[in-house]
């Protein structure tokens, strides 16, 4: 450990994620007001001691192979840097396996703790913090709201993960509903097949790019705008109960989606009023319990801070 980090403590927070958004599979990512905080102390004893409060409490590791701690290891050893030891403190509310990023959260924390810790030692940007991301996470569209908030529309090329973040729409009021059980994204990726038609293909494309003009300049074309023909229908067999309550809800108007990898449902309403109806609609028709969370857009995407009296 270099005598520049020694003693240093940052703090992370981190929105949930919901991806997809309807047709915009595997590019379009939309950040949440719902936040896992972490904080990280570098310590004189080698190797990790991880705490867990909140969601994952007793079921997540706490040595050196969490999630977070791997993704500040991967940071470290990029810009070829000795990890030091660590000292972690999780505060989880994002739901574990139900379609709101909880992975790319814990990647995108460990990152940006990475980044905090490296203050004045190694400068990382934007597309450094996505590329570092995407490595862990295999797609860019989970964590690239995580980092920088609103919508995103990310994309991959030659030179690496990129990223067009935009503000939404202040009339886009998403409702997201969340079920008990969970849902594995390698099993929901499993059901997808190698092709499409092309017919479906050009009905995503057309869905997706007026997904764009919806969430941020007409929000009321937002039912037409989140059909998709690429992912959902082949995923539907896994989480009938999410189908089922995806096809109540479009049927009375509101634009619900699979949120990511499923079970939970995403509403994009245009107006906060159009949450609570939807939100009644599945209390009175669903054959198990579901949680509503109202939730706001993250503009601002994921923080770290050094503590000013650790800052060398």
């Amino acid at each position: 450990m270099g005598p520049a980090l020694s003693g240093r403590t940052v703090t992370v927070r981190v929105p949930a994620t919901t991806a997809n958004l309807g047709p915009g599979f595997d590019t379009l990512g939309l950040a949440l007001a719902l936040y896992d905080e972490l904080t990280v102390s570098v310590r004189d004893e080698p190797g990790a001691f991880v705490e867990v409060h909140g969601v994952g409490e007793g079921e997540v590791p706490t040595d050196e192979s969490n999630l977070v701690v791997r993704a500040i290891a991967h940071t470290f050893a990029a810009y070829d840097q000795p990890l030091p030891g660590l000292h972690l403190v999780a505060n989880n509310v994002i739901p574990h396996g139900r379609g709101l990023g909880s992975s790319g959260a814990a990647i995108v924390s460990g990152i940006m703790a990475a980044k905090g810790l490296l203050e004045g030692v190694v400068e990382i940007d934007s597309l450094g913090l996505l590329a570092r991301a995407t490595e862990l996470e295999g797609h860019p569209d989970n964590v690239a709201p995580a980092l920088f908030g609103g919508l995103t529309i990310a994309w991959v090329t030659p030179e690496g993960p990129q990223f067009k973040k935009l503000i939404v729409h202040r009339g886009v009021s998403p409702l997201v509903l969340v079920p008990q059980e969970t849902m594995s994204t390698a099993l929901a990726r499993s059901l997808q097949p190698e092709s499409v038609p092309h017919a479906d293909a050009i009905f995503n494309v057309s869905r997706s790019t007026l997904l764009i003009a919806a969430l941020i300049q007409s929000p009321e074309l937002l039912l037409a705008a989140t059909e998709d023909k690429l992912h959902q229908s082949y995923r539907a067999s896994a989480m009938p109960e999410t189908d089922r309550l995806i096809q109540a809800l479009r049927a009375e108007g509101f634009p619900a989606v699979v949120s990511g990898a499923g079970p939970s449902i995403l509403v994009l309403c245009s107006d906060p009023g159009q949450r609570l109806a939807a939100a009644e609609l599945v209390a009175a028709s669903a054959a198990t319990p579901w949680q509503s969370l109202v939730l706001a857009v993250d503009f601002k995407g994921a923080t770290v801070v050094l503590h000013p009296d650790e800052v060398k």
